[in-house]
């Protein structure tokens, strides 16, 4: 079976709906759209396993910018992926992430919010007695400050934002196919054709790779080299028998970080990048919570001593091992391939940001809402890494 598409998104997960949806609402696109995506259920995809943090503060300004883009999309969301009048509800909820600091941290903690400010990030710097204060259920006794997010950052449903994105972009015309991509035909510099499971030939003018954490195999088939791996990540779900009031998305120094999930909390810490391998299953390590997590979150929150685990389930990072920053845009080379991938953990907040710039490379050759140059392929050619100071 063979089909022509004038762009093929291999990967149907919250960054390849989000191009799909940006580039069909583009009114100088008149193209034809095909998502792959092969889990159609999106249950074992990365986006439905995210926690859905949306931030602005980090210490790049191209993922400031994004992200602040992520709050205008938000605040107009039902009006921009509302389908015959339907209200677009994804649980989005301002409450703002607390990185805590010890004295070591300091210096980064001042210059990390100076770029912040002068962005326009309502963002505050917190002493010791600020933290007692506010937060006090809080052991702040080896801390030397924070930083709290006052406004624009939360967290959402991820999959009813990536399903928003989906419905949305069917409706006005974009195909998704529930196949699995298996490789490309190429034609000189430029991949031809995707090949699916079932022996369909989907001949592209453009193709966007979106495969998450599959984007290295993806890139493989166009002859490309691309950093980008699996790396399994834990959520725990706890209940505590003390009440915590006003609790926002907390980032101990040690990296274990947690939040409020309605009536329980969430956790988890990224393990050390010598003990981080690439990893595909599910299986969840109930060994890392127990002895590595819950002892921080009991000195944390003394509170938290008391905790019962009720849930914990696996997700995987499409990790940039060079930076841990998006790949965005075409490859040098292969000129009709276009990378969206390697967000180490950000591609939720940052799909509205990704979905519309690289709707327009493909219908402009050019960056115009946001210079995301930066991220481009050339960087992992010169090994030239962006480093972000507020990876989580």
């Amino acid at each position: 079976m063979e089909a022509t598409r004038d762009v093929v998104i291999v990967g149907g997960g919250v960054i390849g709906s989000a191009i799909a949806y940006f580039l069909k609402a583009t009114s100088a696109f008149a193209g034809s759209i095909t998502v792959i995506e092969k889990d159609p259920s999106y249950e074992f995809g990365s986006t439905a396993r995210s926690w859905g943090g949306v931030r602005q503060q980090f210490s790049t300004p191209e993922n400031i910018q994004m992200s602040q883009y992520t709050q205008e999309f938000l605040g107009q969301i039902s009006r921009l992926l509302g389908v015959d009048d339907t209200p677009v509800d994804v649980s989005y909820h301002e409450q703002g992430y607390l990185f805590l600091a010890e004295d070591r941290h300091i210096p980064r903690l001042f210059s990390n919010n100076a770029i912040q400010r002068s962005l326009g990030v309502n963002v505050g710097l917190l002493d010791v007695d600020d933290l007692a204060r506010g937060f006090p259920w809080m052991n702040v006794a080896d801390l030397a400050g924070g930083s709290l997010g006052l406004s624009g950052e939360g967290w959402l449903d991820a999959y009813s934002l990536n399903q928003a994105f989906r419905k949305k972009s069917i409706s006005i015309g974009v195909s998704y196919l529930g196949r699995e991509a298996v490789g490309f035909e190429s034609d000189g510099n430029r991949v031809s054709a995707v090949l699916l499971d079932d022996g369909t030939r989907l001949g592209a003018g453009h193709v966007v790779n979106a495969a998450g954490p599959a984007a290295a195999m993806v890139a493989r088939w166009a002859g490309i080299d691309l950093p980008v791996r699996p790396r399994k990540r834990f959520a725990y779900s706890f209940s505590c028998r003390t009440e915590i009031t006003g609790c926002p998305l907390v980032i101990d120094p040690s990296g274990v970080h947690f939040r409020p999930e309605g009536r329980q909390f969430l956790a988890g810490c990224s393990p050390d990048p010598n003990n981080d391998p690439d990893c595909k299953d599910f299986e969840v390590d109930y060994g890392w919570f127990e002895d590595h997590i819950w002892p921080i979150l009991a000195h944390r929150v003394p509170a938290f001593e008391a905790i019962k685990l009720e849930n914990a389930w696996a997700g995987h990072y499409a990790y940039n091992t060079l930076d841990q920053n998006a790949i965005l845009g075409p490859h040098p080379v292969v000129t009709n391939f276009y990378f969206a991938n390697g967000f180490s953990g950000h591609g939720l907040q940052q799909s509205p940001a990704v979905g519309r710039a690289i709707a327009e490379l493909i219908t402009f050759g050019e960056f115009r809402s946001f210079d995301l140059k930066r991220f481009s392929f050339a960087r992992l050619m010169t090994g030239e890494a962006i480093l972000e100071h507020n990876i989580v």
